[in-house]
């Protein structure tokens, strides 16, 4: 989000403001999260006065003081993360080698090293705050009378230093596995305090649930592999092992009843400030912002909403701009009146076409990507091969229905090359919402870049054969799988001095050509989520789209909505056409079990069948409203047919 847009004026008038608005209540809310760590530390309720009167004098003590300031800073730094790695459109891997790419992704990999840094600091604050055996690294050894003192390492503190650092790399893994810093847009807005008040018990019980999750795995680790950074700290440091003490790597030392209870008490208080933080940033930044229709000042045109949903970065302002045109269509007549107006002098629409172009541009985008999308399909993720030097259009286009769909698809197919998913090895920007798909493209391909056209391997190369392998060629189609043994046909020029594949017997593809072959086939339920993984802004398109044009029906005193309708309606039925195609696909119509943690958001698992709801409705708004006044709007015959069901109720 940072280093896209800075200096926008959205993102410093609003989201920075929104941003230190949830860092400030998450600092607010830390010393009361520290009282409670510390209260349950000393927990003793066979002498609860002891204990209270304990507690509060602890709390008062310089230990803790310096805590709380190193976890002020730690909190700090787990804040500027949120607003640095927050996104708008989830990224979800369509393949087992996209995953890894996605973990091993640099900026991934510096988000898991310095939460892992953060992780140690905080074990190291409660360990202080606790006190007692946990407080300090060293300690003395248990010497017989007579002999030199010895400086002893304190194996509690090391692991719980090492069980902090396990804990913030978990935290920061299961961060992107499970898409915890994408923001979604709730239907229905509530006040801040009270969304923060109904979560915070949900909060509460998932960090408790996560850190009893941790301390199983971190004891796991350390009993097979806990020897190693002992060793290399008492070496390091030259310190002793107290034998008196036991090992923590075996089972008599893990068996540690306090032990364990301390060491979860602090995975959790770490676990709780920091979802806290990411629950209160999503509360402030996801808040619907109202923007200006029209400005009297030429300088303020591009805060105005018909500039705001054109703008390609930050994409969290098309979302909230889409949004707030959703909100405007439905509930604000006066509003509606402006986007209606005429422009003086001159006396033209302005508003109207700017808000209904890129409304139709985001649909028409949509439209393309499925329409790609099942051609792939259709042909098993292979293209049918072209006549050489022919102009023609393919006809590899006998999925689509009518003649509107086919020239979609000429249309995409004629585009510049489809570009890696956003859920590919790396993360593309955000604000690339139309264009890509979530397959994998084919070399071979017709729609395929031309730069990795050039970049496939010649087939009179001596390396030709690793890919070419009849092994591989004898392979079944896989439908969810690209392509790389398909032949380049006339996509690429002949070699004059093309040679013959070698036999069969004289070619064995590598183990590793077959493992990274079989890593890159298609997960068809990821691959049809992350098809639709900007849709949300599709949606806010046809509700306010849908929701102006019915009330123009009597609000509309110029008639600028009546001359795009033929427009509006035939965008509207193709996305139809190729939504309900699309949904005939066997993976398409099976609903993914949806997370119950307000965490681990899964909305975006559903949004396609939120978008073919929304798209059944906005069409079912304009029908209900204009009835058979859309007689004499004009369309083609395979149109008006598909719109006379939605007019009689039986689509």
């Amino acid at each position: 989000m940072l280093p896209s847009a800075p200096n926008h004026w959205f993102v410093r008038k609003v989201i920075y403001w929104r941003w230190a608005a949830s860092v400030a209540w998450s600092l607010l809310l830390l010393p009361v999260c520290t009282a409670l760590f510390v209260l349950l530390s000393r927990v003793s309720l066979l002498h609860p006065i002891r204990w209270i009167s304990e507690s509060f004098g602890l709390l008062c003590g310089s230990y803790v003081i310096f805590s709380l300031v190193l976890l002020f800073g730690a909190l700090l730094v787990v804040g500027f993360f949120n607003l640095e790695y927050y996104t708008v459109v989830p990224s979800i891997p369509c393949t087992k080698i996209a995953l890894l790419g996605k973990v091993l992704h640099p900026r991934q990999c510096i988000h898991m090293l310095v939460h892992c840094m953060l992780g140690m600091l905080v074990a190291w604050c409660a360990a202080v705050m606790i006190g007692g055996r946990y407080r300090t690294l060293s300690c003395p050894c248990a010497v017989e009378e007579g002999a030199a003192p010895a400086t002893c390492l304190n194996e509690l503190h090391l692991f719980f230093l090492l069980a902090g650092g396990f804990v913030g790399y978990s935290y920061s893994l299961l961060g992107l596995l499970n898409n915890v810093n994408y923001i979604s847009f709730k239907i229905i807005q509530r006040h801040k305090y009270l969304w923060f008040r109904s979560s915070l018990l949900a909060v509460v019980r998932y960090s408790a649930v996560r850190a009893l999750y941790a301390v199983r795995n971190f004891c796991i680790c350390y009993y097979f592999l806990g020897y190693i950074p002992r060793t290399w700290i008492c070496s390091t440091l030259g310190l002793l092992r107290d034998s008196s003490q036991h090992r923590l790597d075996s089972l008599a030392g893990l068996l540690d009843l306090p032990l364990l209870y301390h060491l979860w008490l602090s995975c959790w208080f770490l676990l709780l400030t920091w979802h806290v933080s990411v629950l209160l940033f999503r509360i402030f930044v996801s808040e619907a912002y109202s923007f200006p229709v029209q400005s009297s000042f030429s300088e303020d045109a591009s805060q105005c909403l018909p500039k705001v949903i054109s703008e390609k970065e930050p994409m969290i302002l098309k979302f909230l701009g889409l949004q707030d045109l959703a909100v405007l269509a439905h509930n604000s007549p006066c509003r509606r009146q402006e986007v209606f107006s005429l422009s003086q002098p001159g006396g033209h629409p302005h508003n109207w076409n700017a808000i209904c172009t890129e409304c139709l541009s985001l649909l028409g985008e949509l439209t393309q990507r499925l329409v790609l999308y099942q051609e792939a399909l259709s042909s098993n993720g292979r293209p049918r091969p072209l006549s050489c030097g022919s102009d023609h259009k393919s006809t590899s286009s006998d999925t689509s229905g009518n003649s509107g769909t086919e020239e979609l698809s000429h249309t995409a197919r004629a585009r510049a090359g489809l570009k890696t998913p956003a859920s590919s090895l790396f993360r593309a920007p955000v604000g690339s919402a139309g264009g890509a798909l979530p397959f994998t493209p084919d070399l071979d391909s017709p729609f395929s870049p031309a730069v990795t056209r050039r970049m496939a391997p010649d087939p009179s190369s001596p390396w030709h054969g690793s890919v070419q392998s009849p092994h591989v060629m004898r392979r079944g189609p896989k439908l969810w799988s690209s392509s790389a043994e398909s032949p380049l046909g006339c996509l690429l020029p002949e070699s004059p001095a093309a040679v013959p594949s070698p036999p069969a017997a004289a070619q064995k593809p590598s183990f590793l050509s077959l493992w990274f072959q079989n890593r890159q086939e298609q997960l068809p339920e990821a691959s049809s989520q992350a098809l639709f993984a900007d849709s949300q802004m599709h949606i806010w398109a046809l509700q306010g789209l849908s929701h102006l044009v019915a009330a123009s029906f009597t609000e509309d005193k110029f008639g600028v909505v009546q001359i795009t309708l033929p427009r509006i309606l035939s965008t509207l039925l193709m996305l139809q056409e190729a939504v309900d195609r699309h949904f005939k696909l066997p993976h398409a119509s099976s609903k993914p079990v949806r997370s119950t943690c307000c965490l681990e958001d899964s909305t975006f698992k559903m949004l396609r069948f939120a978008l073919r709801a929304s798209l059944k409705t906005a069409l079912y708004r304009v029908t209900g409203t204009f009835g058979q006044h859309l007689h004499a709007v004009q369309m083609s015959a395979e149109h008006r047919k598909r719109l006379q069901l939605f007019m009689d109720y039986k689509e």
